[in-house]
């Protein structure tokens, strides 16, 4: 049995289809733990057990880890909380499911920078490596995803980039770094999900197929939509005053802006790129597949 968290989120929905492709054929039962049934398809639902409520909630997660082999854990971040509660303080009630329940794997969604000298003042990326020593202090076996951003993100950008040909970031322009598309984060998650030959606790990489600046992304999407498209670097102290204008915990705010200091700084340059944490989709590719058409409607 496997529990799959957040299954209709950026993640989780590229997940499901592959397990639910896969699983049976190795006799594995699916479990979703999902808020609003209604939002999984129809065939989905007819696939899998679903078990309805939060996985932050102590019941919730207490029913759906009772016979799971594994899970996929993903912590949807709440900006209405601090940082440590956010990630930290959801997860409690789940690690002490899985210990009550003797579930022997987890796979979790997780950062970049464990073990760069700006690992500890990171932010939002401090609190998800805390997580990951939560999860693994549980003695299951663990691997935690170490993700840089995702291009997912400049979805978010998508009406700037329509309407006035500019996306935002808050790093250094020239500053090449890895980035992912989340399908490529999927793939690697089901494969440890349904091969669960590992043992003990470590990080599986996840970079993308190559590092970009956003100068780079700029030039790229320029060529992909065909239209002007340049990048503009907004000062930290401005994303924190746009962020708390929108009623945002303070702390989860100053989190995310220490994350966007230190990923200026190296966050994601710790890990050496190997053909095994090279995933497979471009940038190229993701433009012409996502975000053309949701730029260009």
């Amino acid at each position: 049995m496997i529990v799959i968290t957040a299954p209709t989120g950026n993640i989780g929905r590229h997940l499901l289809p592959l397990l639910l492709e896969s699983a049976p054929a190795r006799g594995e039962e699916l479990r979703v733990i999902v808020r609003d049934p209604a939002r999984l398809p129809d065939a989905v639902r007819e696939r899998t057990e679903v078990i309805t409520g939060s996985h932050g909630d102590a019941e919730v997660v207490d029913r759906a880890f009772e016979g799971a082999d594994a899970v996929f854990w993903l912590v949807p971040p709440d900006a209405s909380l601090t940082p440590e509660d956010a990630y930290s303080g959801f997860t409690g009630p789940a690690a002490k499911a899985l210990v009550a329940h003797g579930v022997g794997h987890v796979v979790g969604v997780s950062a970049l920078g464990r073990g760069t000298p700006v690992a500890g003042s990171a932010g939002l990326v401090t609190a998800s490596l805390a997580l990951d020593d939560l999860i693994a202090g549980t003695g299951v076996a663990y691997r935690a995803l170490a993700n840089p951003s995702f291009f997912e993100n400049l979805l978010e950008e998508a009406d700037s980039i329509r309407e006035k040909g500019v996306f935002t970031d808050a790093v250094d322009a020239d500053r090449r770094a890895p980035l992912v598309s989340v399908a490529d984060i999927a793939a690697v998650a089901a494969g440890l999900l349904l091969d669960r030959s590992w043992t003990g606790s470590d990080s599986v990489p996840v970079l993308g197929p190559q590092d970009l600046s956003p100068d780079d992304l700029a030039r790229i999407m320029t060529e992909q939509l065909g239209r002007p498209v340049r990048y503009a670097c907004q000062p930290l102290d401005e994303l924190r005053a746009t962020l708390l204008g929108y009623g945002l915990n303070e702390a989860f705010v100053q989190g995310i802006v220490d994350m966007k200091r230190a990923k200026n700084e190296g966050l994601d340059a710790g890990v050496a790129r190997t053909p095994g944490a090279t995933s497979l989709t471009t940038f190229e590719e993701w433009c012409a597949k996502t975000l053309r058409p949701a730029v260009i409607s």
